[in-house]
C-alpha cells in the first residue's frame, strides 16, 4: 500500500520561509512522477509544482514560481517543497501526490493524473 506523509507545516510571517517534506513508501519511488497541490479554505485544491522521476525538470504554478523549488531525494524516498517569501496567499493545506505511471515523459499539473495522496500538512501565513 502506498503511503504519502507530508510534514513541516506551520506557521509562518509574511516573507518567511518553510521545507515541506513527503515521505513515500515503496520501492517505485524512484521511478514515479510527484507533485504538490493545495487547498485553501473555501477554495478548490490546485496545483504549485511538479517534479519528475529523475527530479531534472520542474514545473510551477505561476503563483509561486521564483518563490518555490521542489527537489526529491529517491534514495531516501522523500520529496521537498522549499517555500520562500511566503505570502499571505500561500496559506492552504498542502498535499504531495504520486503518479503511477512509470518513468513519465513530461509534467502534470492536473490533479486527476496523480493516483495517490498524502493527508496534507497546513500551512499559515500571518502578516
Amino acid at each position: 500500500q502506498v503511503q504519502l506523509v507530508e510534514s513541516g507545516g506551520g506557521l509562518v510571517q509574511a516573507g518567511g520561509s518553510l521545507r515541506l517534506s513527503c515521505a513515500a513508501s515503496g520501492r517505485a519511488f524512484s521511478s514515479l512522477a510527484m507533485g504538490w497541490f493545495r487547498q485553501a479554505p473555501g477554495k478548490e485544491r490546485e496545483f504549485v509544482a511538479a517534479i519528475t522521476w529523475s527530479g531534472d525538470n520542474t514545473h510551477f504554478a505561476d503563483s509561486v514560481k521564483g518563490r518555490f523549488t521542489s527537489s526529491r531525494d529517491n534514495a531516501k524516498n522523500t520529496l521537498y517543497l522549499q517555500m520562500d517569501n511566503l505570502q499571505l496567499e500561500d496559506t492552504a493545506v498542502y498535499y504531495c501526490a504520486r503518479r503511477d505511471l512509470a518513468y513519465a515523459i513530461g509534467l502534470s499539473t492536473s490533479a486527476w493524473q496523480y493516483q495517490h495522496w498524502g493527508q496534507g500538512t497546513q500551512v499559515t501565513v500571518s502578516s
